[in-house]
């Protein structure tokens, strides 16, 4: 375990975050791993197909991870007041209400596949195996939710790095299950569900595992399960906030590709893989900001609010720097790094792509900010902003898709993400500015 109201704070926050990070690249593995096999040994369609439900699956992913993470922060904050009673209660909360809240997701989705799919406007050409695709990756929702939980749980007291080794090794796995399932049993786009699904069951079954042995006073009693009305209100408003903030984002995303799915099979592939890559470029920011989620929340119950300022102030600056880099790369290496993950040659799906990075790195400091203004905030317990600033997102993004993509084509989703940027930002620097606990920090 490990406290982070003690010490420098960016040296803390660095700690913490880099086998977050890594962590997180081995996650974009499983991801990448898929396009890139998928690509080179299925073809261009059945990469098509993956790349067309991609969105709705990262959507419901993402979606029950801001429920764990954020009912986590709950765990973190009386961690960080040395409260292990509640502390545990939470725990017990956490992992009860992510497995009924995937187990729920899960089963709407697959009863409603055939609507949904439709509703992306996925063609009669790749429907068949978009829905054999991602009707195995909903149905191993709550696989990836159990490890997910396992690994905010570790976080909230401060172990970041045990989570990773886990990832590591199933990220392995995945890539011999892919190989097996597909080329082995024919599996085809089937196959590489499946693989992704059964590494994220051994992650997840390890991770617990090590809970068990490693950190027995987590685990939990029948005292410990027993509901108590104030704190499963605080998991939920928290975890629900960043849930509501998280699936905002990706509705968005969705609402995007709905438009995306009628431009034809070299512009979905082009899409597909310049979101990949913008996975890796962005993910500094997503791990940076749960690290600060975190850091904030244990903070805030030690009271040591000059330590939260603090480590804001010292984050944005190193995430500034990973953007000028990462211009730099979209600039320079573009055309190879859409050659690596989609395996094609074909000159429209690397240019389109291409131009998509060249754009939006330009907007990288936006985004920064974003991402550690929002998690911070959840951090010390303001959950409305964030959805707020979320929510401006999600109806720009569907303004865009009915009324600016007809008209641009594929440069209207190009330009959709800075503007939406710009437009949420607002509101986390004022809320930023005018927060009482910043505003009274030294």
């Amino acid at each position: 375990m490990k406290n982070l109201t003690e010490g420098k704070p960016l040296k803390l926050i660095l700690y913490f975050a880099i086998p977050l990070f890594i962590g997180q690249l081995f996650q974009l593995f499983y991801s990448l791993v898929d396009t890139r096999i998928v690509g080179a040994t299925l073809g261009e369609a059945s990469l098509a197909a993956v790349g067309a439900t991609t969105t709705l699956s990262d959507m419901l992913v993402s979606m029950l991870n801001g429920l764990t993470n954020g009912a986590a922060i709950v765990v973190a904050t009386y961690f960080g007041a040395k409260d292990e009673k509640h502390m545990k209660k939470a725990i017990g909360g956490t992992v009860l209400i992510g497995i009924c809240f995937s187990i729920c997701v899960s089963t709407l989705c697959l009863v409603f596949l055939s609507p949904i799919l439709k509703f992306l406007n996925i063609s009669e050409e790749i429907m068949p195996q978009a829905k054999a695709y991602i009707g195995i990756i909903l149905a191993g929702l709550l696989v990836s939710t159990l490890y997910n939980i396992c690994a905010a749980i570790l976080r909230a007291v401060g172990d970041s790095f045990t989570p990773l080794i886990f990832l590591i090794i199933a990220s392995f796995l995945n890539i011999g299950l892919d190989y097996g399932l597909i080329l082995g049993f024919h599996m085809g786009v089937e196959g590489a569900a499946l693989a992704t699904v059964l590494s994220q069951a051994v992650s997840a079954f390890l991770c617990f595992l090590y809970m068990k042995k490693k950190y027995p006073q987590l685990m939990l009693t029948k005292e410990d399960r027993k509901a108590e009305k104030e704190i499963y209100k605080k998991l939920l408003s928290s975890g629900l906030a960043m849930s509501f903030m998280i699936s905002f984002v990706t509705l968005g995303t969705l609402a995007l590709q709905t438009s995306i799915n009628t431009f034809g099979t070299n512009i979905i592939v082009a899409h597909t893989a310049a979101r990949k890559a913008t996975s890796v470029f962005m993910l500094p920011f997503s791990v940076l900001g749960q690290t600060l989620a975190t850091y904030c929340g244990q903070n805030l119950g030690a009271g040591k609010y000059d330590r939260i300022k603090k480590g804001i102030r010292d984050t944005v600056l190193v995430t500034f720097v990973w953007c000028v880099g990462v211009m730099i790369a979209a600039y320079t290496i573009s055309p190879v790094l859409i050659g690596l993950i989609t395996a094609t040659k074909q000159k429209e799906v690397i240019d389109t792509a291409t131009l998509y990075l060249k754009v939006n790195t330009v907007f990288y400091f936006v985004p920064a900010v974003i991402s550690l203004f929002r998690n911070s905030m959840q951090g010390f317990g303001d959950s409305k902003t964030p959805v707020f600033s979320s929510s401006l997102e999600l109806i720009g993004k569907i303004l865009i898709a009915f009324f600016l993509t007809p008209v641009l084509g594929y440069m209207g989703i190009i330009v959709a993400e800075p503007i939406v940027w710009i437009i949420m930002v607002i509101p986390l620097i004022v809320n930023m500015a005018r927060n009482p606990i910043l505003r009274n920090a030294s």
